[in-house]
């Protein structure tokens, strides 16, 4: 029976999509790239950080947009869960913005050695990169939503739009 379980989880990959939590109020002393996380944005995240934790969710390959807030929001997960901060891949296009194709294109050359992938990224791009390979529409993510996809494919490559069975949708309002 445990050998079938291994081969079950072998042909399904997911997706998890976290926007970052609370930041701070825009300000011309700082860029927009520089922005931090508020107290209560570190709160949230540490949050759920333990409520995907509990459900027994790891976070596997961490993909971050560099923009500080979504980065911190990345490295309080790491935290929780015990990853390297050095384990986390940047990637500017999910804080600058990605054509969906080029995103496709993204996640089928993912490592097949990675069966989940969470992405810590901003709004409207998150939201819409979910919406994209969910086969139902997602609602918009909060601040620190996290959004889980789940694909019947035995690798990266045969991941398809509009393909991916929602696990689950958490929010911070939900369990404050």
């Amino acid at each position: 029976m445990a050998k079938k379980n291994i081969i079950t989880e072998n042909k399904r990959r997911k997706l998890i999509f976290i926007r970052h939590s609370k930041a701070e109020d825009q300000d011309p002393a700082i860029s927009d790239f520089e922005r931090s996380l508020t107290v209560k944005g570190k709160v949230n995240t540490r949050l759920m950080a333990e409520i995907l934790k509990s459900k027994g969710e790891y976070p596997g390959k961490i993909i971050s947009s560099p923009a500080f807030r979504a980065l911190e929001t990345a490295l309080i997960f790491c935290r929780e869960y015990g990853i390297s901060p050095s384990e986390i891949k940047l990637a500017p296009e999910l804080y600058l913005s990605i054509r969906e194709d080029d995103f496709l294109s993204f996640i089928r050359n993912l490592d097949d050695a990675d069966h989940t992938v969470t992405f810590f990224g901003h709004n409207p791009l998150i939201t819409d990169l979910a919406a994209f390979f969910a086969s139902d529409e997602p609602d918009i993510l909060p601040k620190t939503g996290i959004y889980c996809l789940e694909f019947d494919a035995g690798s990266w490559s045969g991941v398809e739009p509009e393909s991916g069975k929602t696990l689950f949708f958490l929010t911070p309002k939900e369990h404050s």
